[in-house]
């Protein structure tokens, strides 16, 4: 497998990515595949591992930083914007779509946590995504609107918009922009805010997986645009493209995946790792091997090998 560093434009930004391409030469262009990294993470990370482990199977892949994260040009640093990252995947499609060795009308998209949040509205309205597929798929939105687990009291989102609020005025005043820790000090207050918050902190901010470019933090001012950003209200509009969702039983995040499948069309699947938590399945061997192996089956069936 060879690996190219790239960059293509969305929005007038340049964004930085990693083409994977397959060893040996092909008789014919290839299917190529799009992987999303979750919010926070760089191309480097989860993303890469799944862009590594596809182009293993024979396909060429691109995992990409988002705009304001990792190598990728924009200020200021760490913002999240839900419209903007789902640009990203249309732009994305439109470089794979002009380069030498792919094929352009066998183009699909894997969405690692909240990416698949983005790949949905991206692939709805972007008929040249013949494939959508996720991993610990989630909706970022409802991260801070219910919490992980969809249980959040809805006063720490008033008291979230609140902040948000002051920010945005005291910005407007030359006091700069706000921002909002994503993970906590250390590994006891990560232990004290259950497992899920654990696990993130464990991969993130320790020798597990962290990484330099990796945000630690957001602007304040992206935390009102993910507040009503809702995309699984779109899932149906998918099909009849189809859509695979890999799952942990153990995630606490499930719920996502099972709403999002109830209300997608067909064909579709939802294909469960047996004992693998959220973050289980970013980059554990004992998860991430079987994951990698159904998505492989998943788009040989429907962008050929």
């Amino acid at each position: 497998m060879k690996q190219q560093p790239v960059t293509f434009d969305s929005a007038g930004l340049k964004l930085a990515g990693i083409l994977h391409m397959p060893e040996g030469n092909a008789s014919a262009p290839r299917p190529a595949i799009i992987v999303g990294h979750p919010a926070s993470s760089v191309k480097e990370q989860t993303a890469g591992l799944y862009a590594r482990r596809l182009a293993e199977q024979g396909f060429i892949t691109l995992a990409f930083d988002t705009a304001t994260q990792g190598e990728s040009e924009g200020q200021p640093r760490g913002v999240e914007d839900p419209a903007r990252r789902i640009e990203e995947f249309r732009n994305a499609v439109s470089f794979l779509s002009v380069q030498q060795g792919i094929d352009p009308d066998r183009i699909g998209v894997l969405g690692v946590c909240a990416a698949f949040g983005y790949a949905i509205p991206a692939a709805a309205t972007d008929h040249r995504i013949k494939a959508v597929a996720s991993v610990s798929g989630f909706d970022v939105g409802a991260q801070f609107r219910v919490g992980a687990d969809g249980k959040q009291d809805p006063a720490v989102l008033q008291h979230i918009l609140g902040m948000v609020s002051a920010a945005r005025t005291a910005e407007a005043r030359g006091e700069g922009i706000g921002t909002l820790p994503l993970f906590p000090a250390n590994e006891a207050e990560a232990r004290a805010g259950g497992r899920h918050l654990f696990e993130g902190w464990e991969y993130y901010c320790t020798d597990r997986a962290q990484h330099p470019r990796s945000a630690k933090t957001f602007t304040l001012n992206s935390l009102d645009r993910l507040a009503t950003f809702d995309p699984v209200r779109f899932v149906g509009m998918i099909a009849p493209r189809p859509l695979l969702m890999i799952v942990g039983t153990e995630a606490v995040t499930k719920w996502v995946a099972e709403d999002a499948f109830r209300k997608a069309g067909g064909p579709k699947e939802l294909f469960w790792i047996d004992g693998a938590t959220h973050v289980d399945l970013y980059d554990k061997p004992k998860y991430v091997t079987p994951a990698s192996a159904k998505l492989g089956d998943f788009f040989r069936s429907h962008l050929g090998a």
